[in-house]
């Protein structure tokens, strides 16, 4: 059945005190400003200064006395005014542009009275420009003197703002706690404060510096950083906020330490702004609503039937379940936030219409619990909610038919017989006992039990599930309940044996939802980084045997339908490809026998590499970190090898060293290959450290160097004593003196020279004894057949 929406009128202004000012003022002026306080009581009309008096008015609906306030023609209006969320009483608080506040609330006595008054600008010749108001804060943006710090010329005024922050809590039944001021930003443009529930977004104006008009700040108290974004041009930077290091609050710095930023842009071009839960809503001259998430990113959400035609004419903006209600002029229109489509467009009898944003959490009467879930519509005629009927007959199911539901499928997963089991069966058949035992339970016949109390934690979770997603099917799509209906539906699935139709449930809802459903596997698995670019887990054995199994009974699941840790893999490749080679060495350490990385089936890398795609067309970095974390000989070597065609000298042998203690072997067998490298060319001279390391300690210098010589380029001519221009150095003594220096360091054999060679890497530490000299005689000549027949003078060379 097809949704409908509806205005549903919540009051005629007749229950509120003032009722005949709060009707002339909405009717009266278009550019009046209404607010509403946070449990929906109060309303706050304020008009802009200069217009005539009252320029306040606070109605309140039920008992309790209005606030009325009006100011002379020479005496300055408030700038703004906005209700405090304090719980215990309401508040408001008054801003004037010379920089003075008010704090207003109500005490034991009836009526309003004055709590507090302050100045906000400390400098001289300082004005207020905007101001808001998120919980527990003040934040304004104040417009200081350009000569005060020695500037001059347009450039100078257009960069003479600050925006600055101060604490605003209750103390007591009666007093206000004002904390210390603290700059936010300075040295920044004009900017419009506008504040949602968890962020405050700081949007140009008409008169910000055009260079940086399309530039907005997204600031999260409860994080400590600041989003800078710009929507035209795709791009968004968080910085996190640290006073104490250094001075990262100067806007203009703030902005050079963030590339692309600063490109030549048209400024903004907005009509309305209107903050929501989601982010921050714009309506541009050509009809075009677009949503500025807290992260920074920009997309489209619909355009409207009608633009505005100027910036004079009234326009409102608000979400509520995944809809964008748009008022402009006396038109409301209705679009779908997630495929922009026009669901619904109605024609008012006013055009003087303000969008309400719903009371806040926590702070609802009984009358705001009933109609939930929609926005509130402000004009003279009256309140009213604006939402979606749900169908007709939307029944939720009792615990007792849920029970016989489940337990339905429960036994067809068991069953061998053909024809199916349905929960009218059930009720009736006595070999069924449990799930009758349960409803009887369930239906007060038995007394509440420890088998109650066990079971009530899980059918308040099957019961809260199916709420969930009868409120979908009514039309409330939002994000946050699909999240939420994604999470439980992994929970349950997990709990499950994962074959046939509950795998590809699974596979559905990765399709799906991909970050919610990985949001539900680091709860089960428990994951956590541990600080070294590793995953740790405290997940029982049990979960990581359901992860790591292939499949079910020996039975290959169907085209299409991937196992629990190739799904994992593939929705760690799109959302986070970094911890995927992490999360794969994790699993080979939790795995057992059978569990697929242990038994006769492929091992976890080579499953994780056939996610990616086949032999060819993989990402090499992914490709090249699974290989290496494998463990594998063949793997390691495999990786290894595409190192050195890469010519990653240092990485290759960064893999050897690492795996040198639980595998020599493969050490050896590494080392062989960067050395036949380092026999053909100087490419690795420059590490040669690293390779002297990675020699094997059990190495005679005999075998490497008969290694070497395996390895050496064969020789064509003659060698020359240098190397001719730009051909590649030949290989030195110099150079291998510290290999064979490396492969003596496990101390000289006491038996017998094994090599010629060896002599030359040990130093006896004193020379030899100098031979007598005297003449050689012609036996001793004979020995020695390169030496000439002629006495050789061995004699002194002066007496």
């Amino acid at each position: 059945m097809k949704r409908a929406g509806t205005l549903r009128l919540l009051s005629d202004l007749n229950n509120f005190s003032g009722a005949a000012r709060l009707r002339e003022l909405l009717a009266g002026d278009p550019a009046v400003r209404v607010r509403c306080s946070p449990d929906g009581r109060h309303l706050l009309l304020l008009r802009p200064p200069g217009a005539p008096g009252p320029q306040l008015l606070v109605a309140v609906r039920g008992p309790g006395a209005e606030l009325e306030r009006a100011w002379p023609a020479g005496q300055p209006s408030p700038l703004d005014a906005f209700f405090l969320p304090w719980p215990a009483r309401p508040a408001l608080v008054l801003v004037w542009e010379s920089g003075l506040a008010e704090v207003w609330g109500t005490g034991v006595g009836p009526g309003w009275r004055l709590l507090q008054s302050t100045e906000l600008c400390t400098g001289g010749g300082a004005r207020v420009v905007a101001v808001a108001a998120p919980r527990g804060r003040l934040v304004w943006c104040e417009e200081r003197q350009a000569g005060a710090e020695g500037r001059e010329g347009p450039p100078a005024v257009a960069f003479s703002h600050c925006v600055c922050v101060r604490t605003l809590e209750p103390s007591g039944e009666a007093g206000t706690n004002l904390g210390r001021t603290h700059i936010l930003l300075h040295n920044c443009p004009r900017f419009g404060l506008l504040t949602s529930r968890k962020d405050l977004f700081l949007v140009p104006t008409a008169t910000t510096w055009p260079g940086v008009g399309h530039i907005l700040l997204i600031w999260s108290p409860s994080k400590g950083k600041v989003v800078v974004a710009a929507p035209c041009l795709g791009l968004s930077h968080s910085k996190s906020l640290n006073p104490g290091g250094g001075d990262p609050w100067d806007f203009r710095t703030l902005l050079r330490g963030l590339p692309g930023l600063l490109s030549p842009r048209q400024p903004l071009t907005v009509h309305t702004w209107a903050p929501t839960p989601q982010g921050l809503l714009w309506l541009d001259f050509r009809g075009t609503v677009s949503l500025v998430q807290p992260h920074g990113g920009t997309r489209a959400v619909g355009t409207l039937q009608e633009a505005p035609a100027s910036l004079a004419g009234s326009a409102a903006l608000g979400a509520f379940h995944g809809t964008l209600a748009c008022v402009l002029g006396s038109t409301l229109e209705l679009l779908d936030m997630g495929s922009g489509q026009l669901l619904e467009r109605k024609v008012l009898s006013t055009d003087r219409v303000h969008l309400l944003e719903p009371p806040a959490p926590g702070m609802e009467n009984e009358e705001e619990l009933e109609t939930r879930g929609g926005l509130r519509l402000l004009s003279a005629v009256g309140l009213f909610r604006v939402g979606w009927e749900a169908p007709q007959g939307l029944e939720l199911p009792s615990a007792e038919d849920l029970v016989f539901e489940e337990a339905c499928e429960y036994y067809q997963r068991r069953s061998l017989r053909g024809a199916r089991l349905t929960p009218e069966e059930l009720r009736h058949n006595s070999t069924f006992r449990a799930p009758q035992a349960l409803a009887s339970i369930l239906q007060g016949h038995v007394s509440p039990s420890t088998l109650l109390t066990t079971l009530r934690a899980e059918l308040r979770d099957y019961r809260g599930l199916e709420q969930l997603k009868a409120q979908l099917v009514a039309g409330d799509d939002e994000e946050a309940g699909w999240t939420e209906l994604a999470e439980h539906e992994v929970a349950r699935l997990l709990r499950t044996e994962l074959m046939g139709d509950q795998l590809a449930q699974l596979n559905t809802v990765f399709q799906a939802l991909p970050t919610a459903a990985w949001g539900a596997i680091l709860r089960a698995l428990q994951l956590q980084p541990d600080g070294n670019g590793r995953l740790r887990s405290q997940a029982p054995p049990d979960v990581w045997k359901k992860v790591l199994g292939v499949t079910t009974g020996g039975k290959e699941p169907p085209s299409g339908i991937l196992p629990l840790f190739e799904l994992l893999c593939r929705c760690l490749c799109r959302l986070e490809p970094r911890w995927l080679p992490p999360f794969v060495e994790l699993a080979q350490q939790q795995g057992g026998p059978g569990w697929g990385s242990g038994g006769p089936g492929l091992p976890l890398y080579r499953r994780a590499l056939e996610v990616l795609g086949e032999e060819g067309t993989r990402p090499e970095a992914l490709e090249l970190d699974l290989l290496l974390g494998s463990g594998r000989p063949k793997a390691v070597l495999q990786a290894v090898g595409q190192l050195v065609q890469k010519e990653e000298w240092e990485r290759a042998l960064e893999a050897g060293l690492a795996l040198s203690s639980s595998s020599p072997l493969l050490r050896s067998e590494i080392f062989k290959l960067l050395l036949a490298e380092f026999a053909r060319h100087r490419r690795l001279d420059a590490h040669l450290p690293l390779l002297c390391r990675l020699c094997p300690p059990d190495l005679a210098p005999t075998e490497l160097l008969l290694l070497l010589r395996t390895h050496l380029p064969d020789e064509l001519e003659p060698p020359a004593p240098f190397p001719e221009p730009g051909a590649e150095p030949p290989l030195t003594v110099g150079l291998l003196r510290a290999l064979l220096e490396q492969t003596g360091t496990q101390g000289r054999p006491s038996g017998p020279v094994l090599s010629q060679y060896e002599d030359i890497l040990w130093d006896p530490g004193t020379p030899p004894p100098t031979p007598p000299r005297g003449p050689m005689s012609a036996l001793q000549a004979s020995d020695h057949p390169g030496l000439g027949m002629g006495t050789i003078w061995t004699g002194p060379l002066c007496d």
